[in-house]
């Protein structure tokens, strides 16, 4: 086993790594950029090294620092985590020069597996069945529209390059095709550096099912069964699961034959995983499953596997690494128990367009209990920026069978606490809790059909959760003038420091003015014989709320949605209203497209701009009906949560004024 590793990667993956590596023996070396510099990966490791800047290309992505980190750290091998560079053979060979060995497949076998277009022909070669569609090297756009009319629609166009659903595009209609292969080549370019792209056909109700396999250098491949990755969104996912729903013996063993074919295929060691696109209109069949792609490398849902069987997935690395034979040879050997469910705990905000958030995390609690494991690189006091995946935590939950592993994780997600950043803690309880889902009724456009249902659209604000927070500043507020009228001036009748039933009738209903979230609302403050009562709109105090104070904002925590309330202090520069025509960027990222002109026009809904974030293209539409004013940032700029990128000006009818 090797003496030390360095670990080239950042957030819960690097402290996953870590917490292994130790057990091992292992010393365990850290790198951080700037924005990473007191992250919890850098304080769980034995030592931590600065690579550079914030941005991913000056430090997590950037080899040369990598290596030189490695070597003046002395590390004898260097893991790559399960992002950044995990794919990169440029890397392995980098680290393998350096005289380092790399915790991963040989560069040539991530070479193979890493352009869809040409893991695809090697799969057929393999005997391993593939999706109907062009994988070629021609890329005129006439001719891939061509190509997409004799697949047949609904087709996907897909990077050759890259993973996780980036510069990913479903495409119905022949009309259609230039826009979607526009978007998706120029995605492609920016997530990947490559804007090469294949078509295959599209598979209705389509279920995408995994298989974890590993292999040794000495010659030993097997599978370590399956995991259901259905439930995504825009082709990331979202909840994985292991075993998957349905799963039969026989299928089961067809699916793993076929994993295993493909990595002896290329000659593989190490951990990986096959991706199938699975035909989810019926029971799961032998014949109806296709190879979608080859991950050459740990994946993020890999805990749901270590659940049901027993195993640490990156120790096996590590001793694959170094040579040794895989700890268990015979499939019927390794253990299959229960059923474990992991979801995806990230700052976004559902009901935006699950745009990411960002910010400092005010307080967290990730309640853990029985069949519950929590995978985290942030910690109460931590920064989510805008540099990187935007992840909090992964929960996982094991039960002995798939019901109990669904309590336990919907139970937990209703009790976990995020405060700071928006989460998507309520829309993933809610998708536990569907009938559907706990039904197994399920394919890749699940959450699209049922976004209203998970909460995922606009929603009304939580008025018994704002009228809590408010009811706490009530109260402060009466505090402070009792203690100011005992001292200063007895004579002072604050409609805040009395409240009893004689002052209610000589003054009534007192209203309070506060800002909820963005909105300014106005409470009803009614004293009674037992104090003051608070209501918004007739909404009283919730009793489950949870209030959690930062400076002069309250977070008010229900039901895994958040809620801030702070006293209105006359000025609503902050906030945004509907018709205002101001277009402002909804979170940190760069401009990609102004789709307008000054002096065009437009209407309301209208596509105007495109804004990056975590490398997923954001489309920004005009609020209003109107006329471009003025466009105030430039294409390729970094802007900020907040910054106006263009303005429009509410067009007047003809006859105004007259």
């Amino acid at each position: 086993m090797f003496a030390s590793v360095l670990i080239a990667n950042r957030g819960e993956i690097a402290c996953r790594i870590a917490l292994t590596a130790r057990r091992l023996g292992l010393r365990t070396i850290a790198v951080y950029s700037d924005a990473d510099a007191h992250a919890r990966h850098v304080a769980l490791c034995d030592e931590a090294h600065p690579i550079g800047g914030a941005a991913p290309r000056e430090s997590y992505l950037n080899i040369e620092r990598l290596i030189e980190a490695g070597r003046r750290a002395g590390a004898a091998c260097i893991h790559p985590g399960y992002g950044f560079l995990a794919e990169n053979s440029e890397f392995a060979e980098a680290v393998a020069a350096a005289g380092m060995v790399f915790v991963g497949p040989p560069p040539a076998a991530i070479r193979a597996m890493g352009l869809k277009d040409a893991a695809k022909a090697l799969m057929e070669r393999a005997g391993v069945p593939v999706v109907p569609g062009y994988h070629g090297d021609h890329q005129e756009a006439g001719f891939l529209k061509r190509k997409a009319y004799e697949t047949g629609y609904p087709v996907l166009i897909k990077p050759i390059a890259g993973g996780g659903g980036k510069g990913m595009r479903r495409v119905d209609r022949h009309a259609e095709f230039e826009t979607a292969l526009e978007g998706a080549v120029r995605e492609a370019q920016t997530a990947f550096g490559d804007p090469r792209v294949l078509i295959e056909k599209y598979i209705l109700s389509p279920r995408h099912i995994e298989i974890q396999v590993f292999a040794d250098r000495h010659g030993n491949a097997i599978h370590l069964y399956e995991r259901d990755c259905s439930l995504q969104r825009r082709h990331q996912k979202v909840i994985e699961e292991a075993p998957a729903p349905g799963m039969t013996a026989e299928v089961r063993a067809a699916m793993g034959e076929a994993a295993v074919a493909a990595a002896k295929a290329v000659g593989y060691e190490g951990a990986g995983t096959i991706e199938f696109i699975v035909d989810g209109t019926g029971p799961l069949r032998p014949d109806g499953f296709w190879f979608m792609e080859m991950n050459t490398r740990l994946q993020v849902e890999h805990p749901v596997t270590e659940a049901i069987t027993g195993l640490d997935l990156v120790e096996w690395q590590f001793r694959v690494a170094a040579g040794e034979p895989l700890p268990l040879t015979q499939q019927e050997a390794v253990p299959l128990r229960g059923h474990a469910v992991e979801a995806r705990l990230y700052a976004e905000d559902p009901e935006r367009g699950f745009i990411p958030s960002t910010g400092r995390l005010a307080a967290l609690d990730l309640p853990a209990g029985t069949g519950i494991r929590i995978d985290s690189g942030v910690e109460a006091g931590s920064e989510v920026t805008p540099f990187y995946d935007p992840m909090i935590a992964k929960i996982i939950a094991h039960g002995a069978d798939r019901a109990q592993a669904l309590d336990r994780l919907g139970q937990t997600l209703e009790n976990t606490v995020v405060a700071g950043p928006r989460t998507n803690a309520a829309f993933l309880a809610a998708i536990v809790r569907s009938d559907a889902f706990r039904a197994a009724q399920i394919d890749t456009g699940f959450i699209d059909r049922h976004l209203a249902a998970l909460g995922a659209t606009p929603q009304p604000p939580d008025k018994q959760a704002a009228a809590a927070g408010i009811a706490l500043l009530v109260a402060r507020e009466q505090q402070r003038l009792a203690r100011e009228t005992e001292h200063d001036d007895p004579q002072c009748h604050s409609p805040w420091a009395v409240a009893d039933g004689f002052v209610l009738g000589k003054r009534g209903d007192t209203p309070f003015p506060a800002r909820i979230d963005d909105e300014r609302m106005v409470a009803r403050v009614t004293a009674t014989p037992a104090g003051l009562s608070v209501t918004v709109d007739g909404a009283s105090p919730a009793a489950d709320a949870r209030i959690v104070e930062s400076g002069e904002t309250l977070f008010v925590l229900r039901g895994g949605r958040q809620t801030l309330v702070r006293e209105y202090a006359g000025d609503d520069a902050g906030a945004q209203t509907a018709g205002d025509g101001q277009v402002r960027a909804p979170m940190h990222g760069k401009l990609l497209a102004v789709l307008v002109e000054a002096g065009q026009t437009v209407e309301r809904g209208q596509r105007v701009a495109v804004i990056e974030a975590m490398k997923m293209e954001h489309t920004l539409q005009s609020p209003i009906a109107g006329v471009v004013d003025t466009i105030e940032t430039a294409v390729g700029t970094q802007v900020a949560e907040g910054k106006t990128i263009l303005h429009i000006r509410a067009q007047t009818s003809e006859t105004d004024g007259e």
